[in-house]
């Protein structure tokens, strides 16, 4: 790898609570994957929840881990059988590694994949470093007009719109979001670009609801202050983005017959829900879990200007203060941190 140093800066997690730059070896491309320059990481939810808690439901943090999976870059270098003329490329990635043999990969749900290795998920190593290895296709070209930032942040539209499409979000529907983090402003903006006209968003904090007004909601509730399922008329699709069980509840018995629910928000590994709601009204009920296909759609979204992501950002950080970005959702005007690895 011409022109590649051998070694790289890297925030490292070694132990709840505590980061470290360290000195790392720069990855080497297998033949089918390319060798990325990291440009910008977004930092997300789960990044913060290992940082603070060391584990994610049944993923736990056992040994020294590179945190983040929201990143964008420049291809630096090509694996043997990688096209050589990608060099010098802008992408956003798609933080997966797929077998691509198993049942699920092979009936085109690779995000469900049982031998994934997703960066940032304990063992794997994220992208809060100077240089990463992926798969080639996972390596999404993105145009000039679109900033690094916004290319990182690709990664958390894409689950916005694989929310979107589980609740079949179309065209003069309504929608129903719990949440106005980072997640929710994200899905208000995608449900609009998927045509919805009624775009409900509830959350509890004042300076949030007035955010996401400005981000595609049409109506902005308090949960402390209205009954959510009494909600009139009722939606079409409910999306969870908080993790709260109340709101789950709340949210499921907003939705009028045969809609859907959507629960993306991390919570509570169980609770309680309205099952003879669910029957009675012949709900869909499921969930998202990562993502698959969503990239060429993510970025049109964005080139379209149906989606404006750069508008998210509201913290820059290097990698001596990862921790200040990790910490940075204690402030309530904080929506996405940006960290440059290069900075």
């Amino acid at each position: 790898m011409r022109g590649t140093p051998e070694t790289m800066r890297a925030s490292v997690l070694t132990e709840v609570g505590s980061l470290a730059v360290e000195d790392r070896p720069v990855p080497t491309p297998a033949p089918h994957e390319v060798l990325v320059e990291v440009a910008a990481v977004g930092v997300c939810g789960s990044d913060v929840h290992y940082y603070r808690h060391g584990r994610i439901g049944d993923y736990v943090v056992t040994a020294p881990l590179i945190l983040g999976h929201e990143l964008s870059g420049r291809i630096a270098a090509v694996g043997a059988a990688v096209e050589p003329t990608r060099v010098g490329q802008r992408v956003a990635i798609e933080p997966q590694h797929p077998c691509r043999r198993c049942r699920q990969c092979m009936a085109g749900r690779y995000n469900l994949c049982p031998h994934m290795r997703f960066f940032a998920t304990p063992p794997v190593d994220g992208a809060l470093c100077r240089y990463v290895t992926i798969d080639a296709e996972m390596a999404h070209p993105v145009p000039d007009s679109m900033s690094d930032e916004a290319a990182a942040l690709l990664e958390p539209l894409s689950v916005a719109i694989a929310a979107m499409r589980k609740a079949a979000v179309a065209p003069g529907s309504s929608v129903l979001i719990a949440g106005a983090g980072p997640i929710g402003v994200i899905c208000a903006q995608t449900a609009r670009a998927f045509g919805a006209s009624r775009i409900v968003v509830s959350d509890p904090v004042a300076a949030r609801r007035e955010r996401v007004a400005e981000f595609g909601a049409t109506e902005v509730l308090d949960p402390a202050a209205v009954d959510i399922a009494a909600l009139d008329p009722k939606v079409d699709a409910f999306v969870d983005a908080s993790g709260a069980p109340p709101a789950v509840v709340s949210g499921i018995k907003a939705v009028a017959p045969a809609g859907r629910v959507v629960l993306v928000g991390m919570g509570a590994d169980n609770y309680t829900l309205p099952v003879s709601y669910i029957q009675n009204m012949e709900l869909i009920v499921t969930g998202v879990f990562r993502y698959t296909d969503t990239w060429p759609a993510a970025i049109h979204l964005v080139t379209s200007g149906a989606v404006d992501l750069d508008s998210l950002v509201t913290g820059r950080f290097d990698l001596e203060h990862v921790a200040d970005a990790l910490n940075s959702d204690s402030d309530p005007a904080s929506l996405k941190s940006i960290v440059r690895p290069g900075a």
